[in-house]
């Protein structure tokens, strides 16, 4: 191979590796990473700080678990103790030709002691009813994650929908302001030939500018809904992100009745059966409480070495006695000043309790599903209506903008013709947004997961 050349195939195979190397980052700090709602969710689901707080309780709850199996499984302790002598201690005694002070020294310079402790329990019922309770909130913390991954998922979808439809805002009012600034020139020409009048120069021109301020809310309402949406996905506020989806109607398929939304809702939604755990959950509650008043068996053992010895001794010469003991102890309440009953009541209230917000939750249920089968019903209509008013006002729009071009057609006329153009195009995106935000709605009012969710392409 030629020398000269060589250089020259390395310095193409640099730019190569490094054009393949950086095209995320090449997206985020220029033209954008292309993000689809699906994409939205999956990255909202893998950064989202609420849902790591739920990972991190569903943790806690597995750890609760074994701390409540402690209870039934042995205890092993060990201890030792060393004691060293500053002054020693003493027996008094009658004076005698054998103690003459009456004093007699009955510890050594060192001492030590070593302990180890055996526990088990054989027979605790409210340590039963306790595991059996932490494995229900377990359960409890699943439910709970599943609520936050909906609501983690609604929130994604609900922004992602506000960024797009305020972005098409935007491009309803550009194409508005491009109409009318096609117009004002086709104004000044009629004004040069004499068709048209100076006024009518003057409203056309008044017609662009009375626009500028509508565009500048709608760009500032982009640059807000962008960031609510970055924010909602965990994503930094630098990041720069192009949404590839559009507001569209895909098929899908919902309850028609309040009874068929209802029944599905009671069977999916994990808030509610978060709550039913939790009744399941206290009802053990009050068995552990009851279980107090039953006898607690538990076995021990115990074994213990000791030496004593003075400083003239030395330690592998001093003397290590063995001990050892094994029991049962049975321990059986017999008055607690009605602390027991007291908490048995406690317990059984606070069931009580979450089986009234179970019940008035399942109220709440059968109002939401009214509403949102209404706004999901309702919205769809407008769809269908807007989308043929469109086509209308598209067609009153070429006739008036022909009428005027020939001069047999008013100003006013255009202008009426093309508001209810601008209208027609920002109802019916107006329809098509409120029908996918009440179709996420409908979504997390039924339980069901975001694959059932409608998507924006």
């Amino acid at each position: 191979m030629n020398k000269r050349i060589r250089p020259v195939l390395f310095f193409i195979f640099l730019l190569l590796a490094q054009a393949a190397s950086v095209p995320l980052h090449a997206a985020e700090a220029g033209e954008g990473m292309p993000v689809t709602l699906d994409d939205a969710v999956r990255i909202g689901l893998e950064k989202s700080r609420a849902l790591e707080i739920a990972r991190l309780d569903r943790q806690m709850a597995g750890q609760k678990i074994r701390e409540t199996w402690s209870q039934v499984l042995p205890q092993i302790s060990a201890d030792f103790t060393y004691t060293r002598t500053l002054q020693p201690s003493v027996l008094l005694l009658p004076p005698s030709t054998l103690f003459p002070s009456g004093q007699l020294e009955i510890s050594a310079d060192n001492a030590g002691i070593a302990n180890i402790n055996v526990n088990q329990s054989i027979f605790n019922l409210a340590a039963l009813a306790g595991i059996r309770a932490a494995n229900v909130v377990r359960r409890m913390s699943d439910e709970a994650y599943r609520n936050a991954e909906a609501g983690v998922v609604t929130d994604i979808k609900t922004a992602y929908f506000d960024a797009l439809i305020s972005r098409d805002q935007l491009r309803l009012i550009e194409q508005s302001i491009a109409r009318w600034e096609e117009s004002q020139k086709d104004t000044r020409a009629m004004f040069r030939q004499g068709i048209a009048a100076d006024i009518d120069t003057l409203k056309a021109f008044l017609s662009v500018e009375n626009l500028r301020p509508d565009l500048i809310q709608a760009q500032n309402r982009v640059s807000i809904t962008m960031t609510k949406l970055k924010n909602a996905m965990g994503i930094s506020p630098d990041s720069s992100i192009v949404l590839t989806g559009k507001l569209e109607v895909l098929p899908s398929s919902y309850p028609s009745d309040i009874v068929s939304a209802y029944s599905e809702a009671l069977v999916s939604r994990p808030d509610l059966r978060q709550i039913e755990l939790q009744v399941k959950a206290e009802g053990e509650q009050v068995n552990a409480a009851r279980a107090e008043h039953f006898p607690v068996l538990s076995a021990f053992g115990k074994w213990q070495t000791q030496t004593a010895f003075n400083d003239d001794t030395a330690l592998e010469d001093s003397l290590w006695p063995v001990s050892s003991s094994v029991g049962l102890k049975v321990s059986l309440p017999i008055f607690t000043g009605f602390g027991i009953s007291s908490r048995v009541q406690q317990a059984k209230i606070a069931q009580l309790q979450t089986r009234t917000r179970f019940e008035d939750l399942r109220a709440n249920i059968r109002a939401e599903m009214e509403i949102r089968l209404s706004n999901f019903t309702e919205s769809r209509k407008r769809i269908e209506v807007q989308s043929k008013t469109i086509s209308v006002a598209e067609r009153s729009y070429r006739i008036s903008l022909l009428r005027f071009r020939e001069g047999i057609g008013s100003r006013l006329e255009l202008t009426d013709a093309e508001l209810q153009l601008n209208k027609a195009k920002t109802n019916y995106l107006q329809a098509i947004y409120d029908y996918l935000v009440a179709s996420v709605q409908f979504d997390r009012s039924l339980g069901r997961t975001a694959a059932h969710a409608p998507r924006a392409k």
